[in-house]
């Protein structure tokens, strides 16, 4: 007892020892701290503290109109750091920092979370143990490190942003004066000099460590003192051109589109053209530059094509071996009218306690095996890209649209999910296997819904299908109750296809119009993706996994504001489920701002991507989720049969880094729908072109601090009304409520609102179409 009171006394002196020289510490960093400029001597006479330090945020009025209790806004934080280490290099600590700011006992947790998000977004470096409430916390600037180095990533707006090598996930704005031989991807060191317009620390090119080996694609200009230069694709004119080597342009004349590259050389930048996609007038010429811009892989190599040719034609004897014979069942497939591939085919039965359904999905893998030549190149496309008027496929067209598709009237093979479900739609039981099939009918989404709508309309030469086609019918009705019960959000979005003339040209937009059969197959594709991923996940066997993670707290938060403001709430406190979207989709579902309020809803969901890790897909409220369905045209979808076949034992299992893989896949699947709707915009604009002028309808359908989107009401699309073109007022941006007020009239633009606009551009050089108010 002597020792252990002896050992306790020893540690207490210590510790108070300890205290002592931490309090002399900061009483000496409190003298120099209040004689910091941001401390006026007029508060100082007042009150002998440094407590008034906060009016002088410059920031504090607009801290103000979004917190009843503000705390110091990030900027001045930052501004106050920066001006202590002026005469004290040395990191500030927190206490320091909390003296220094008057930080009371209530505002302590809420000061500790901006600061914590001040270091999360590389504002500040945190030197301490991340900011908790101890000794040993400090902070400093990221300019007080030493100079960084790390990517460029330049946007179309005019702006760029620095990726440092140190930290990936940080992102710094960067300063662009100079910096016209700055491109994306180039790797550069950079000092950082302050903060930007969004708060993120700012940095400038120091150095140019390595050019970018990325391709650009542009229009070539000539100058006639200055000679031939290409204006980057995608950019405003002016704000990114760069001098082309004359030699190198390749008998391509002013205003052609070409893709270019830049010279080995780090300081003296210049181009020289390697392909010419053609002239703004040619047809198909977008689809040229969206393959180019993004990098899309395009041509198939003689390796690919070589495999392709000694692949078997039909279905033979020998491919049939250890598979279940489904030849007998009345399997089709339901897919859009100008659909080609055909991967899934589908059939259903009644049975005494429920129903039996058959999907069947093609067995692509079975013609594509591992790490072969056409595994590399599946693999590299990540998916097949959707133009209008084209594809892109990721398998070559003798299989995606021969072997591979469950054409009418073949054999085919393909891996089987046979389901039973009870009368009331619940899943009781499924198995997986490889089959052999022969597709009755390739159908229509607009056939099936008009059969089964109106029964006396039904073709005699399909009348064998009547009952099956009834039987999916009736059971996915059920499925439709149980989709239903375990919450699932059905947005009621409105999709849009453009129209073609005979010449090619584009006629027009008209809505897409989604009717059951469509859901019908939905419900049968969800069944088994389901199925599929429950299979992998019980058998903890490597997969690529759909995952769809619920609202960030920053955007749900968003969301509870605006929805208090219109009368409503979202149940669920700070981690709501599914469920508590979709009770909310029923109590808006009567009310005339729904579209509005869906708008808000879909914005603050998070995007879905490919992870071996499973995290559950929140929208579909699905535990666990995987795709299957689509192994012609989506590599994840191959790899989820590669590792069902593994698991059955008819298949090896692939040896691969998973986690790179549903990295390489989710960023496949972002670049085609980036190239996809890149190439949509201009066939609008090029549309839209010949009625600038010309006054329409429309709706307003997003509101930014920068202007209104309005949605044309007879073609749906898209146009900007800038907002320093709205003339009649100062307009500022209210981001909760989703609208601009002006100042002195108080008129309001808010989602959802109608109103008519004129078109005053449509440009294909940004792919901007503008609209303004008509004049009066």
């Amino acid at each position: 007892m002597k020792k252990t009171t002896k050992k306790n006394s020893n540690t207490q002196k210590i510790k108070s020892s300890l205290e002592r020289k931490e309090q002399h510490q900061r009483r000496s960093r409190k003298k120099d701290l209040a004689e910091s400029p941001w401390k006026s001597s007029n508060d100082e006479k007042k009150t002998g503290s440094v407590k008034n330090i906060r009016q002088h945020d410059p920031f504090l009025a607009r801290e103000q109109q979004k917190y009843s209790d503000p705390l110091p806004s990030r900027e001045f934080i930052y501004q106050l750091i920066h001006q202590t280490q002026q005469s004290q290099p040395a990191a500030l600590s927190l206490g320091d920092l909390m003296d220094l700011l008057a930080i009371k006992d209530h505002e302590r947790q809420h000061f500790l979370r901006r600061l914590r998000a001040m270091v999360r977004e590389g504002q500040l470096v945190d030197q301490g143990r991340g900011w908790t409430i101890a000794p040993g916390s400090s902070a400093t600037l990221p300019e007080s490190q030493a100079n960084l180095s790390g990517r460029v990533q330049r946007f179309p707006e005019g702006y760029a942003l620095f990726i440092p090598d140190i930290d990936p996930k940080t992102v710094y704005g960067l300063d662009l004066q100079g910096l016209e031989n700055i491109l994306s991807g180039d790797r550069i060191e950079a000092a950082c000099i302050g903060l930007d317009n969004r708060r993120r620390p700012l940095v400038r090119c120091q150095n140019v460590l390595e050019r970018s080996t990325n391709t650009l694609v542009g229009q070539l200009e000539y100058r006639r003192v200055e000679g031939w230069f290409l204006n980057i694709r995608g950019f405003r004119p002016g704000t990114y051109s760069l001098p082309v080597k004359a030699e190198n342009r390749k008998r391509a004349k002013a205003g052609s589109w070409v893709v270019a590259k830049a010279e080995p050389e780090i300081n003296d930048l210049t181009l020289h053209v390697i392909e010419i996609l053609g002239d703004t007038e040619d047809d198909g010429i977008e689809i040229e530059i969206a393959v180019a811009r993004h990098g899309l892989p395009h041509e198939f190599s003689a390796d690919v094509l070589t495999q392709v040719r000694k692949l078997p034609t039909t279905v033979r004897a020998q491919d049939c071996k250890n598979r279940k014979d489904l030849r007998h069942l009345p399997l089709v497939t339901i897919d859009g009218e100008t659909a080609k591939d055909f991967d899934d085919a589908v059939c259903a039965i009644r049975q005494d306690k429920g129903f039996k359904l058959w999907v069947a999905i093609a067995d692509v893998s079975y013609y594509v095996p591992w790490d072969s030549a056409l595994d590399h190149s599946a693999r590299e496309r990540g998916t097949s890209v959707y133009f209008p008027r084209r594809v892109l496929p990721m398998l070559p067209e003798a299989l995606s649209n021969g072997l591979c598709s469950l054409n009418p009237h073949v054999d085919r093979l393909c891996m089987v999910c046979e389901i039973n479900f009870s009368a009331t739609g619940v899943l009781e039981h499924y198995e997986f296997y490889p089959a052999v099939m022969h597709s009755q009918a390739r159908l229509t989404y607009t056939q099936v819904h008009t059969w089964l709508s109106k029964p006396e309309e039904w073709p005699s030469e399909f009348e064998s299908l009547r009952d099956p086609l009834h039987y999916l019918n009736d059971l996915f009705k059920v499925l439709l109750k149980q989709r239903a019960k375990r919450g699932a959000i059905d947005f009621d979005t409105l999709e849009s296809v453009l129209v073609f003339d005979e010449h090619g040209k584009m006629a027009g937009v008209e809505p897409s119009n989604r009717n059951d059969a469509h859901r019908l197959i939905e419900e049968c594709m969800l069944a088994a993706n389901v199925c599929a991923a429950d299979y992998l996940l019980k058998k903890e066997a490597p997969a690529l996994y759909r995952i769809h993670v619920g609202p960030s707290e920053e955007k749900l938060e968003q969301l509870r504001t605006y929805l208090k403001l219109q009368g409503l709430g979202l149940t669920g406190g700070n981690t709501p489920k599914t469920k508590d979207y979709a009770l909310l989709m029923q109590q808006i579902s009567e009310r005339p701002d729904k579209a509005l309020l869906q708008t808000v809803m879909l914005r603050s969901m998070q995007q879905a991507v490919y992870s071996p890790a499973n995290a559950g897909h929140f929208g579909l409220a699905y535990e666990a989720y995987a795709h299957f369905t689509s192994p012609i045209r989506r590599y994840p979808d191959l790899m989820v049969h590669r590792s069902i076949k593994a698991l059955l034992g008819v298949d090896n299992l692939p040896q691969t880094s998973w986690k790179d893989l549903g990295i390489h896949c989710s960023q496949t699947e972002r670049r085609a729908d980036e190239a996809s709707r890149e190439v949509t915009q201009w066939l609008k604009c090029q549309f839209m072109q010949d009625k600038v002028g010309q006054v329409f309808k429309g709706t307003i359908s997003g509101v930014t601090h920068f202007g209104v989107f309005v949605t044309l009401t007879d073609f749906f699309i898209d146009g900007l009304i800038p907002i320093q073109d709205l003339h009649d007022d100062y307009y500022k941006f209210q981001p909760e409520q989703h609208r601009l007020i002006g100042e002195r009239t108080k008129r309001v633009f808010s989602l959802m609102d109608t109103l008519d606009v004129q078109v005053t551009r449509a440009d294909l050089d940004t792919l901007k179409i503008d609209f303004a108010l008509p004049k009066i």
